[in-house]
């Protein structure tokens, strides 16, 4: 995948989960299978050639989906859903891009000095 590819591809995917969380109430909310669904749908083996991305897509839909808790699902009520608001989801999308593993200040200081400053407002903000 080039970044032409991608730009299409990024803007589709927008687009997908757009319309998931929009129409996330017609869906169930939690799935209707039995341990093992999935290994029955998959190949026995990775592909060796890649597949087209709508393959892929209908694969999530049609294989994947069925098999999704859906956690920000209206009535979904066990747990606290939390990180697929537009603004989180942009930054993962932005953390993604940049690919930075900040385990320690030296891999990349400005995302350890990031963390640290953040969880500091965290901590201010829990002791209000």
């Amino acid at each position: 995948m080039d970044s032409k590819e991608f730009r299409r591809r990024g803007t589709e995917m927008v687009e997908y989960i757009c319309n998931y969380l929009e129409t996330l109430e017609q869906r169930r909310v939690t799935p209707c299978v039995e341990p093992g669904y999935l290994k029955h749908q998959l190949p026995d083996e990775a592909p060796e050639e890649p597949e087209p991305w709508e393959k892929i897509m209908q694969d999530v839909e049609d294989k994947i989906m069925p098999g999704v808790t859906h956690w920000q699902h209206p009535r979904f009520h066990a747990y606290f859903p939390s990180g697929n608001s537009f603004p989180s989801i942009l930054g993962d999308m932005l953390s993604d891009g940049i690919g930075c593993i900040g385990f320690s200040w030296a891999a990349s200081p400005a995302c350890t000095e990031l963390e640290t400053i953040v969880l500091d407002w965290l901590g201010k903000y829990m002791l209000r």
